[in-house]
């Protein structure tokens, strides 16, 4: 058998989604060599459709590493949300609250500003690599054997990071008694759907409804994003078009308020779920993103959270590449794993106060005490405060 190619790089990065090329564009800017491997193909990386909320210092961040022409071009930004109970809805005003907002811009759309990035600086992601597999992470030599085109490569480097997904290489090279794995399964799922129709709201309305959970977000003035709660182990197939819209519009209703019908060109159903796996450092390996947390997408934190861990990362990498300054690196797991339970946290508030939980003999209890919570939420400026505060993001780290 031959021996691989060996390649020789300071930081190689397991995964070419929004947080592996996020971060390989940031080491770049700071003077960092990098490589990025990824295991699909480049039309992939781009086509998944996911989170579509970013938060006010996650668009400051990506302004200030040149990502932010199209998000201020295309993106809309909002100053509130609405919540809706009871055929009742109400506007939390974050603008007016604590003078923050978000913007609604797609990871696809953010994923193609990556991708430009990098095909312009001439450091575009190896796609289509195989059997990838970190090795010798407690070594001041760590590596990553991987196949690309039939050939084998072996990519040394001093730091590996994990930027792979929930379903990656990089998590499970961590041994089983080395890190600690805590999950939450949810009794539903969600129904999404993108549609050719301008969005019938001006900002995103998050409805409890005795049916279920209903929400209408958006991608752009002309393409809309709506949710439906469903049963888990349903199928697709059992929802037709009409059918979508019709449930649709008993959530969302309200009088004087009209849901505007248009072509569905997807829909898929997604679980619901919540997963931390801590230590999110092995050695010279550290995890970012899904690979490492994934939260339910009520509060809107999965992209922003994995925003976070990579500038963490990256200001430890910059310290110790430029000084040889390692302490960011040693706190980078406990500094982001003490953000990811606080993201955890208000990820599951959001999920149990806007979503029915059938099934249970609680199950009508459990409703009026969530229409309570509503309805003492919306009455209290402080609660609306601080509903504005974790929705519109936890503080950043800034960039050195």
């Amino acid at each position: 058998m031959s021996e691989p190619t060996i390649l020789r790089t300071q930081v190689g990065i397991i995964g070419g989604g929004p947080s592996g090329l996020l971060l390989s564009h940031l080491l770049r800017l700071s003077g960092i060599d990098n490589t990025v491997l990824e295991l699909r193909d480049r039309e992939y990386t781009v086509a998944r459709v996911r989170a579509g909320v970013l938060e006010h210092d996650a668009v400051d961040l990506l302004t200030s590493a040149g990502l932010g022409e199209r998000i201020a071009r295309e993106g809309l930004k909002h100053q509130g949300i609405y919540l809706q109970f009871a055929g009742e809805r109400h506007h939390v005003d974050f603008s007016e609250l604590i003078d923050r907002d978000i913007w609604v811009y797609g990871q696809q759309e953010v994923m193609k500003d990556l991708i430009a990035a990098h095909d312009a600086a001439g450091t575009p992601a190896r796609y289509e690599i195989s059997d990838a597999q970190p090795q010798d992470l407690l070594t001041d030599a760590p590596s990553i054997r991987y196949t690309e085109n039939g050939e084998k490569f072996e990519l040394r480097c001093d730091f590996v990071v994990g930027a792979d997904g929930f379903h990656g290489v990089a998590r499970p090279s961590i041994p089983a008694d080395q890190s600690a794995v805590h999950e939450r399964e949810y009794h539903f799922a969600w129904l999404g759907i993108l549609a050719h129709v301008a969005p019938s709201t001006d900002e995103l309305i998050y409805s409890l409804h005795e049916r279920g959970f209903a929400m209408h977000s958006m991608r752009s003035n002309k393409v809309s994003r709506l949710y439906l709660q469903v049963e888990p182990d349903d199928d697709i197939e059992n929802w037709s078009d009409d059918r979508i819209w019709d449930e649709l519009d008993i959530r969302l209703r309200v009088p004087g308020w009209q849901l505007e019908r248009g072509e569905i060109f997807e829909k898929s159903i997604t679980p619901m779920r919540s997963f931390v796996s801590e230590p999110m450092s092995y050695g010279r390996m550290h995890l970012v993103g899904d690979a490492a947390h994934i939260v339910p997408p009520t509060g809107a934190k999965g992209l922003n959270q994995a925003i976070a861990d990579v500038a963490l990362l990256h200001n430890g990498l910059v310290d110790h590449f430029r000084s040889g300054n390692s302490a960011g690196l040693e706190a980078y797991s406990a500094t982001s794993v003490e953000r990811v339970w606080k993201t955890q946290y208000f990820s599951t508030y959001m999920t149990r106060m806007l979503h029915r939980f059938h099934g249970t003999d609680d199950a009508e209890f459990d409703y009026q005490v969530q229409l309570g919570q509503l309805r003492q939420l919306i009455s209290s400026r402080h609660a609306m405060a601080a509903l504005a505060e974790l929705y519109t993001g936890l503080p950043m780290p800034k960039l050195h």
